[in-house]
């Protein structure tokens, strides 16, 4: 078996499996014309470019491993049908949750507003005075926080909000019960946003999920809610989303990812009103990815891909 692998990524990505040759490539470059006869392919932060250029010249290609949480790049690629698509799905989980959490208390704590206000050397003191007549709306103490798309990363970030106080509630494609948190099916989002003071998606970018949180899912959200995004930016309708925090009809949101990336210098985001922007940095590098890839190539060549994990639907 012969696997192409990234060899210039900052991380160790050693694969020492008897009976398998590795082939490195250079990310951002198309792969060369000796490697072509590739079985596999390994993938972290190439340009798309690179990627549809393997699917075209990759012919004999039946594996590819992409080292992302979300897949949504190598299956923009054009690969044929019959090439199985695996993602780095549980690679980011502690990262991801990491860094959401930043992001939510940056916007509940206003972290915006006071890093501004340090930027024109100003000592908000009306800053303190609202919080002291608040009825809570500064704290996660107490907070009704739904987390759309309840998958793995969901499960290190809900003990964290947990135990800062919030009452945590998913949503899913079912209802039922995930890491010891309730959560609802998808149908039932729109009972629970009334309610809802902080909304955090995770949500992978699907056809199906393009744009889901719009103006009418926006609209049921109270006024002083939130609204965070770690997971991927084609799931926010972003014209939608500013309107809402220009008019007033949410309080604040929290973006690590957009649509399109990276943000234009024209986008109307960056001017938005109570809105913390990080630049797609949640993730980080991916943790344990020579362990990770090594244990998917000995599944492989042991039972093909039923053995494989984070299997892709096509």
């Amino acid at each position: 078996m012969k696997i192409l692998a990234p060899g210039n990524v900052p991380f160790d990505l050693t694969i020492d499996v008897p009976g398998v040759e590795v082939a490195r490539y250079v990310m951002r470059d198309e792969i060369p014309e000796e490697h072509v006869d590739a079985d596999a392919l390994v993938t972290w932060s190439s340009p798309q470019r690179v990627l549809d250029d393997a699917a075209r010249r990759l012919t004999r290609l039946r594996w590819v491993q992409t080292l992302n949480a979300g897949p949504d790049q190598a299956l923009a690629s054009g690969f044929a049908p019959d090439v199985v698509i695996s993602s780095g799905r549980s690679l980011h989980d502690a990262t991801v949750a990491e860094h959401t959490l930043a992001l939510v208390l940056a916007s509940v704590r206003r972290l915006d507003r006071t890093l501004a206000a340090q930027k024109d050397h100003v000592w908000d003191r009306d800053l303190g005075r609202e919080q002291a007549n608040d009825e809570g709306r500064f704290t996660l103490h107490g907070a009704r926080v739904t987390v759309w798309g309840f998958g793995s990363i969901a499960a290190v970030l809900a003990p964290l909000l947990a135990a800062l106080g919030a009452q945590v509630t998913g949503v899913a494609s079912s209802a039922g019960e995930r890491y010891g948190f309730p959560v609802v099916a998808s149908s039932q989002l729109d009972e629970i946003l009334p309610t809802t003071d902080l909304l955090i998606s995770l949500l992978p970018a699907t056809p199906a999920t393009t744009h889901s949180l719009d103006a009418r899912v926006l609209g049921l959200l109270p006024r002083h809610a939130r609204f965070v995004n770690a997971g991927r930016g084609a799931t926010v309708d972003e014209g939608a989303l500013v309107a809402a925090l220009r008019e007033g009809t949410i309080a604040g949101a929290a973006l690590d990812v957009t649509e399109t990336e990276p943000l234009p210098a024209g986008s109307p985001l960056w001017d938005a009103p109570h809105l913390v922007l990080t630049p797609h940095v949640a993730g980080g590098r991916p943790q344990g990815a020579a362990r990770f890839v090594t244990e998917q190539v000995r599944a492989w060549l042991a039972d093909g891909p039923s053995g494989l994990r984070n299997v892709v639907e096509r």
